[in-house]
């Protein structure tokens, strides 16, 4: 067989063992190969080099996808000296992912506007790019899709997707209260998920109003016991970020216009 017979038969290989990115790049592997002359094994790892980082590239993409962030926040936009009252030393620790790890669970707790869901938001994506599965809701959506699963008839089959990601967010809990039966739901969810799973849950509501929430105490007593056991609480009361760029809109646009020249 010639040379380029040779070629084109491990190139058939490689895609017969669904090994797509060495595939396409044998060609490069083998000109490269020539100029450096390195050993059989250095070459070999060199082109699984290369199939190992597409592969890990498409997970971390597919992951991303079934993530369903609403934003892709990360950690390193975060901007503390906007947000003085954040914890710093606390976010970090949370980076290692020790939480998820332990399967314990995270509550931020602020005013709206503070910046929970994008810090809830960039330490999903973090886990998710440390090849931990991860999916984002909000606390309305997922009591709403529990509610039609039960009267459909898949409350089994819905419990096992919301138990199934290393680290489940529920975004905005305590915007609206929740009647009996949507907050029964969400008591179900963070059971099951209970030194099974990790959450973060933001809220605009202090502990001890989560009663209000509720409009049970005990059925709040319980899903605090739960979170609260294995948890972590980071509570910001710093500034709206979202009021503060609409100050600095009107600043500039107060400076605008007193540096305009009159009459135009």
């Amino acid at each position: 067989m010639t040379e380029r017979g040779v070629y084109q038969q491990l190139r058939s290989h490689l895609a017969y063992l669904r090994l797509p990115a060495a595939a396409e790049q044998l060609a490069v592997a083998l000109e490269d190969a020539e100029k450096r002359k390195p050993s059989y094994t250095r070459f070999l790892e060199r082109l699984l080099a290369v199939e190992v980082e597409a592969t890990e590239r498409r997970r971390l993409e597919g992951r991303l996808r079934f993530a369903s962030f609403p934003s892709p926040k990360t950690l390193a936009e975060i901007d503390y000296d906007a947000q003085p009252a954040l914890d710093r030393s606390l976010v970090e620790e949370l980076a290692t992912l020790r939480f998820v790890e332990d399967k314990g669970n995270v509550l931020l707790i602020g005013p709206p506007g503070v910046g929970k869901t994008m810090l809830a938001v960039a330490l999903g994506r973090h886990a998710a790019e440390h090849g931990y599965r991860v999916y984002y809701t909000t606390a309305a959506d997922l009591v709403a899709k529990t509610q039609r699963a039960a009267l459909e008839g898949r409350w089994q089959t819905t419990m096992r997707f919301w138990n199934g990601p290393a680290l489940l967010i529920i975004d905005e809990l305590g915007y609206l209260p929740l009647p009996a039966e949507a907050a029964s739901h969400l008591f179900q969810v963070v059971s099951r998920r209970y030194e099974h799973g990790s959450i973060i849950l933001t809220t605009n509501r202090g502990i001890a109003s989560w009663g209000e929430i509720f409009q049970d105490t005990t059925v709040a007593a319980a899903i605090l016991d739960r979170l609260l056991h294995h948890g972590t609480v980071l509570t910001i009361n710093g500034p709206s970020y979202r009021m503060r760029r609409h100050h600095d809109r009107v600043e500039q646009l107060r400076a605008g216009l007193q540096a305009a020249p009159a009459g135009k």
